[in-house]
Formats: C-alpha cells, structure tokens, sequence
C-alpha cells in the first residue's frame, strides 16, 4: 500500500533531511532561461509541506536530454519566487557540506540527476549514495514515474519512502480517468501510433467516442488509403477493428502546409504530394463539438496540429469548448507538455480548464497499465 507524505506522523519531520524526487524538467527559451513555471508551481505544495512541518528539503530533478544540462536556470527562475538555496553537485562533497549547513525549513536543490551516467542505468550505487544524503524519500515527480531510473526505482528499497501532493493527486484523478463517467469523449494526439495502439485499444472500450488527431491522424488516412502528401507517418498503421470501432472518430477535413508555405484547408482526399498536414480544419471541429458538449467526462492528451510551428488556432477552440463544458460540471483532464504548451495562448486561465496533469508520457501509460514502475517502487 503506497503511503503519502500525510502519513507521516506529525512531529516526525521537524529536523529531518527529506529527498524529494521531483519533476524541474522546464521548458528553457532559446536565451537558455526558464519560459514556464508550469511544473514548478504544481510541485511546490509538497515542498512548502514538507519545509512548514520543519524539515530539511533536498530536491532532486533532472533537465533537458543533454547530461551537460544544468539546474542553474531552474533555480535562477525560482528564486524569483521561491526561497531555495542551489549547489551545482550531486552526491559530492559540495552537496553534502551544503546539506550539512541547512537549518530546518531550508529547501536545497542539487544539479542535474541525469549528468550522472547511473541515473538511467538505474544503478543501485547511485541509490545507495542518494539514500545516504537524507532520513526520508519522497516521490513527488510523477511526469517520471515511467522510467526505470535509480532515483525513482531504486532509492525507495534503502529508506522509508512515501508518494508526494501532486503524485497523490494525479493518481486519484487518473484512476477516475481510466473509469470515466458516460457520456465520455477522448481526444488523443501526438505521434507514432504504435505505441499509442494499445492504450488507442483500451480507450475505444472505456470511452463512448475517441477522436484521433495530430500526427496519429495522418496513420489513419494511410491505412484508409488516402493521400498524406509529405505529412509525418508511424512506422505502424491503425488496424481494421480500430478503424471500423462504432466510437472511433477522425478529422474529416485538415490544414495543409504547401510547399510554397502557404496554409489551406481541405478535405483528406483533396490533399496533395507537396503538402504537409498541420492541423485539422472547420469541419473536424464541427464533427467533435456536440460530443465535446455533452460529455460528463473529457480525457485531451496531444494538441490538434504542429503547434511549435505556429498551428494553434484549433487546439485553442478546442480549449475554448472544453472549457465552457468544464464550467457547466464535466470533469475534464488534460495532460501531456505539449498539449498545455499549445493552449496557452488561447487566452483561458488554467483553473478554467479542468485538471491539467504534470505527465505526458507518464500519463499515458498509467491509463495503459494502472500503475506506474515508480509507483510501484514505494509499495
């Protein structure tokens, strides 16, 4: 049975070393600083928690893919608006005189977990050696909670271990989320179908509609065998039974990008070899509204279109509707970096969109499988 940070008995925190596992994973602008707080904010409660009953926090995180990304702008942007103290170290000497120095409710945030080759490796002399630097371990990063990695498998088998706030939270939110009240309507992006198959499987047996859009779209005219010009493809091709699925839906018209650069709408069939499918168009928006409007329960994971290339204008009507039904008393989840990055600029308030969930990945296989290997890890 996975405890929370809740069970620990009041009193038993004041003047203890507690590592939180979180996700600091920020999105950085091309000057290298910081552009969203997103994740941060979210994951502060457990520290703020933690930091209020008088313990000492040690925050753990990873950045970026690159082992050569550092914590440094991270902590830079949260110093704007968090009290935190940041050594660029690990498990060295650095760290461990840093840690040796803080007063109770100090908050420490180390360097990049991942610039240590073992991390991924999930190599359990590095478990051992982060067990080592505090009393507790709290897992508070459940964008993560999918991977196999030291800090998140590993460490909870060499100290007593507990879920934070946020990782509570979205698993109460996703269970529900994998029992949706009815009516239920799913919306799934992104890319390569073949990892999405399944989940795609489960949601057609769960959810009364599932509409397929982004690149995952384009799989779908392939296999029914209409034109995707230059359009982004999976290796694997929707099947039959999932084309033909009663509660299946996909765009029925898109926007292309021709090769002049030039956009257009058409229709699937109308699409041409120089152009490359960015979007769904009017008519797919149309098709998805009144299911969008009378569901009790929304799941969104993926925006419509190639948002980064500036293709937002119908995730955000998507957003627009999604929201009025959230104000009318539809439980609705949103998850996945890219699918928040993309509504932000619709001009809506993120409390007035429902629950927005920390994972993308994480999200995903959790609706997949139930359970996570993180998660599992604390018990």
């Amino acid at each position: 049975m996975m405890k929370t940070v809740n069970d620990i008995p009041q009193g038993e925190l004041k003047g203890k070393r507690v590592l939180v596992r979180t996700d600091l994973n920020l999105p950085l602008d091309a000057a290298g600083e910081v552009s969203n707080l997103f994740r941060a904010k979210r994951g502060w409660q457990t520290i703020q928690y933690l930091s209020e009953k008088g313990a000492k926090v040690i925050l753990l995180s990873h950045i970026g893919n690159d082992i050569e990304d550092s914590m440094a702008p991270v902590a830079r942007a949260m110093k704007k608006h968090f009290s935190l103290f940041y050594v660029p170290d690990i498990v060295g000497n650095a760290a461990r005189e840093a840690i040796a120095e803080m007063k109770e409710g100090d908050v420490l945030l180390l360097e990049n977990i991942r610039r240590d080759p073992r991390e991924k490796k999930n190599d359990e002399s590095l478990a051992k050696e982060l067990a080592s630097l505090a009393d507790i371990y709290v897992n508070d990063s459940f964008a993560v909670d999918h991977r196999v990695h030291a800090s998140l498998v590993s460490v909870p088998k060499f100290m007593p271990s507990y879920a934070g706030l946020l990782v509570e939270e979205e698993l109460e939110v996703l269970r529900k989320a994998r029992t949706p009240t009815r009516p239920s309507f799913a919306i799934l992006g992104g890319a390569k179908f073949e990892t999405k198959a399944p989940l795609i499987k489960l949601l057609l047996q769960t959810y009364d509609h599932v509409f397929i859009t982004g690149a995952l779209a384009n799989d779908v005219f392939k296999a029914r065998g209409l034109p995707v010009g230059r359009s982004r493809i999976s290796a694997q091709l929707p099947e039959k039974e999932v084309l033909s699925h009663p509660g299946f839906l996909a765009p029925v018209d898109v926007v292309v990008e021709r090769e002049d650069g030039q956009a257009q709408t058409k229709k699937p069939e109308q699409v041409e070899d120089g152009d490359k499918i960015v979007d769904i168009g009017p008519d797919s928006l149309a098709l998805i509204a009144p299911y969008i409007e009378k569901a009790n329960f929304i799941l969104w994971n993926g925006p419509t279109g190639l948002y980064e290339d500036g293709y937002t204008s119908w995730t955000h009507a998507v957003a627009a509707l999604t929201a009025k039904r959230f104000a009318d008393g539809a439980s609705v989840v949103i998850g996945g970096g890219d699918t928040i990055a993309a509504i932000e600029g619709a001009g809506i308030k993120q409390e007035n969109l429902g629950f927005l969930s920390t994972g993308g990945g994480a999200m995903l296989e959790y609706l997949l499988k139930g359970t996570l290997p993180a998660i599992e890890a604390l018990g």
